[in-house]
């Protein structure tokens, strides 16, 4: 695996925070205080996207992150409603350095699969703003398993690698582990799962009336549709009072459990409701207590759907 470290040789973090709320659901003064709330815990890893609230996240990070930098690891994401040709690699990127005010943004993604535009042409953009030194270190997100394994070939015949990649991963969606991260520890890739919390579900709040991302908005509403989903949150929460935690907590913990994960990615509107995920840095996981959390949803099938292999 490519280790990605800081600019100044400081190690990943453990934990990522992502500021898609920052300009959006988080106003100034929340989204710096959650910042500097993630660097007392420890976390140096953070995550953006060149359409999170129309740049004013990746303005507001680059702010933040301005008196540091070269202890951080910045990742950032193309423009994915332009697609993944060549002109719109090289605009997104000029345009996110340009927010962030950084010469370099260390993690660029694909936002999305674009099966429009030959992968030859998106890395041998992504390698040519590489050698530029726009970029350290190129990734993918929301790809299949054999969309990675493809433009890894792809790439490879470039000049470069996809060092990491951005899958959706929690309790209720595990679809990840059926191959997106046997495929990293298999191929050195590193991965930032996004959504541990699962839009919010995963916390209990929903079944209290509460609101957030599934009630706010369709996409989440459909993705956490299904009954079985809100069921293991329950359960979850159960579980979470009988121990006297924050089901968030556990959430988070469970998701950064997994082997193949290298930082799960958390994110709130503010720092009360950022906690408990910070907690999850320092809470340890045993083998029982995780095995107890898998079993509150369905573990998916291996590739091949051969149960007896499982």
């Amino acid at each position: 695996m490519t280790d990605i470290t800081a600019p100044d040789g400081t190690p990943l973090s453990s934990f990522c925070f992502g500021a898609m709320q920052f300009g959006g659901k988080a106003d100034h003064d929340a989204s710096h205080a959650m910042y500097l709330a993630c660097r007392e815990a420890g976390i140096n890893f953070f995550d953006t996207a060149h359409v999170y609230t129309d740049g004013t996240s990746e303005t507001w990070l680059g702010e933040f992150a301005a008196s540091e930098r070269d202890k951080l690891v910045i990742a950032s994401k193309a423009n994915y409603p332009g697609g993944a040709g060549r002109d719109n690699i090289l605009k997104s990127v000029d345009d996110s350095l340009s927010r962030l005010k950084m010469d370099m943004i260390d993690v660029y993604y694909l936002h999305r699969w674009d099966g429009d535009t030959p992968l030859e042409e998106s890395f041998a953009a992504l390698a040519e703003i590489q050698e530029a030194g726009k970029i350290r270190h190129v990734a993918v997100s929301n790809f299949a398993a054999w969309q990675v394994m493809k433009a890894q070939a792809v790439a490879k015949d470039c000049g470069t690698r996809i060092d990491m990649i951005q899958p959706m991963y929690n309790l209720v969606k595990r679809q990840a582990e059926v191959e997106l991260l046997p495929m990293c520890q298999s191929e050195g890739i590193a991965a930032a799962p996004y959504s541990p919390l699962g839009g919010g579900l995963l916390t209990g709040k929903y079944r209290a009336g509460g609101e957030g991302r599934i009630t706010e908005s369709e996409m989440y509403s459909k993705r956490y549709s299904q009954d079985w989903m809100h069921n293991t949150a329950a359960d979850l929460n159960t579980l979470a009072l009988q121990m006297r935690m924050d089901p968030a907590t556990l959430a988070v913990a469970w998701a950064a459990r997994h082997p193949g994960v290298t930082a799960p990615i958390i994110s709130a509107r503010d720092v009360d409701q950022l906690q408990p995920s910070l907690a999850a840095m320092s809470f340890e996981m045993d083998d029982a207590l995780y095995a107890r959390i898998s079993s509150l949803s369905p573990t998916p099938p291996p590739a091949t759907d051969r149960l007896e292999e499982a």
